[in-house]
């Protein structure tokens, strides 16, 4: 039964409408995304009642968050593109035991993780310029939050790991659960009630880390069912070489990649916090906006990857390129027109997040009106990086961030904000420029594709 459900699945994201295989892979995986954006959106709806230190609290210990989450996150990526074009080539017993070693690494990767960002936290706050009235907040947050890294890797690792099989619906519906959850949770773990304390701040991060947990739990009594084509099992966990060093090869540059934007997301927050408060805070808000404006992006993005992979697996590398142009069209157009609502709107979006704030609001607004315009060419990239890594070019998503970040966004940051007029709107200004930029280096880079030599795994011949 389950081969008929996976062969019918891979007929219809290998053939026929590209518009509906991204649809049906995309629209679940964006409802998802935005789902899970909702816990930042939850946690910053209560945590903004508290005041602008608890908002600065949280924003300076995102970028921490973000790197600790960026270590370990990698392998999900090497697990999509291994899945993916394992069940685009009918290999199915494969694509299980694939999921299983990668689900089984990224625990291991999770605990030591966990373990050194929780007792690192201190220094890190301090590393960022974290101001004193803001630090003991932004710890009793951090930690919690890091203490429960790996629930939020095993979580991660099995949506990913059920996207490259084409199983979209079912992270979508858990997703949904925890969020509801947590939109209970959040006022009383924050606020309390009855015998439940207020924690303040750090009662958000509680009300994530259980909710994770719980995620994991119904992530993987799911993938044990037999509702599902892929399965992890514990018996497939014993290790296998040649899984390993496929997973580091693909894996280990999607997480430096992802570390070199956390880390910048860290220096960019060492230039900001040192301008006080309300400027850090307005930093915090804006990108908690950017992340929730990108989540289709993203979605799009994660279609990509699975569609571009099942179709590299089955040998249709016309389609795979195909499906890159216009998931990358598609983005485009759609972001930029989020860009447009979002800079006629800029006031009213930064004062929901920071009620009653008029400097917060004020630096929150200029910024907006800047990176708004730019959404499009956020969208543009994420989409054929999604190609490139369905690919296995792990190492060129690696690179492209390496130099967007380090090379052209922080010394422009620093650049335009130190040495011109712009002042402030200098740290602003730097980021559509770098999103313009590598847009046009992307785009480039995807036209230049040997597709013929992407194929990771051999094609089944039954």
């Amino acid at each position: 039964m389950a081969t008929d459900i996976s062969d019918n699945t891979a007929n219809i994201l290998l053939q026929g409408s590209i518009l509906r295989s991204l649809t049906k892979i995309g629209v679940p995986v964006i409802l998802a995304n935005l789902l899970q954006s909702g816990y930042i959106m939850v946690d910053a709806f209560w945590v903004g009642r508290l005041g602008d230190k608890a908002v600065a609290a949280i924003s300076v210990s995102q970028p921490i968050v973000f790197l600790v989450f960026a270590l370990g996150i990698g392998l999900s990526v090497a697990g999509t593109t291994l899945v993916a074009q394992c069940i685009g080539a009918r290999l199915h017993r494969e694509a299980n035991n694939i999921a299983s070693q990668v689900f089984m690494l990224a625990l291991l990767f999770g605990l030591p993780i966990s373990v050194g960002a929780y007792w690192l936290s201190p220094w890190m706050l301090r590393t960022l310029g974290t101001q004193e009235e803001v630090f003991p907040l932004a710890l009793s947050f951090l930690r919690v939050i890091v203490s429960g890294m790996i629930f939020t890797f095993g979580f991660s690792m099995l949506q990913s790991l059920m996207r490259g099989s084409g199983e979209v619906r079912i992270p979508l519906m858990i997703t949904l659960g925890t969020l509801i959850l947590n939109a209970v949770m959040d006022p009383l773990l924050i606020y309390g009630w009855g015998i439940i304390p207020a924690f303040g701040v750090t009662g958000a991060a509680i009300a994530t880390l259980i909710n994770q947990g719980i995620a994991v739990v119904a992530g993987l009594l799911v993938l044990h069912s037999r509702h599902v084509v892929l399965k992890v099992s514990f018996r497939a966990m014993k290790p296998r070489l040649d899984i390993f060093k496929s997973v580091v090869q693909l894996g280990v540059p999607s997480s430096i990649e992802l570390c070199a934007h956390a880390l910048s997301a860290s220096g960019m927050m060492s230039l900001v916090a040192v301008l006080g408060t309300a400027v850090t805070a307005a930093y915090g808000v804006v990108n908690n906006i950017n992340a929730l404006v990108i989540v289709p992006a993203i979605g799009v993005s994660i279609a990509t990857a699975t569609l571009v992979g099942q179709n590299i697996g089955a040998g249709n590398f016309e389609r795979a390129r195909a499906i890159g142009r216009l998931s990358a069209l598609i983005s485009f157009f759609a972001l930029t027109l989020v860009g447009v609502f979002a800079f006629t709107f800029a006031p009213d979006i930064v004062a929901f997040f920071a009620p009653n704030q008029t400097p917060v609001i004020g630096h929150g607004e200029r910024f907006l009106h800047i990176i708004a315009p730019s959404y499009g060419l956020i969208g543009l990239q994420m989409a054929l990086s999604g190609a490139f890594r369905a690919t296995g070019r792990t190492m060129t998503t690696m690179t492209l961030a390496l130099v967007s970040q380090w090379l052209v966004q922080i010394p422009l940051a620093w650049g335009l904000s130190h040495y011109t007029s712009l002042a402030v709107s200098g740290l602003w200004y730097a980021f559509p420029v770098t999103n313009l930029l590598m847009a046009v280096v992307t785009v480039i880079l995807f036209e230049r594709i040997d597709w013929q030599s992407s194929r990771l795994v051999e094609k089944s011949q039954g």
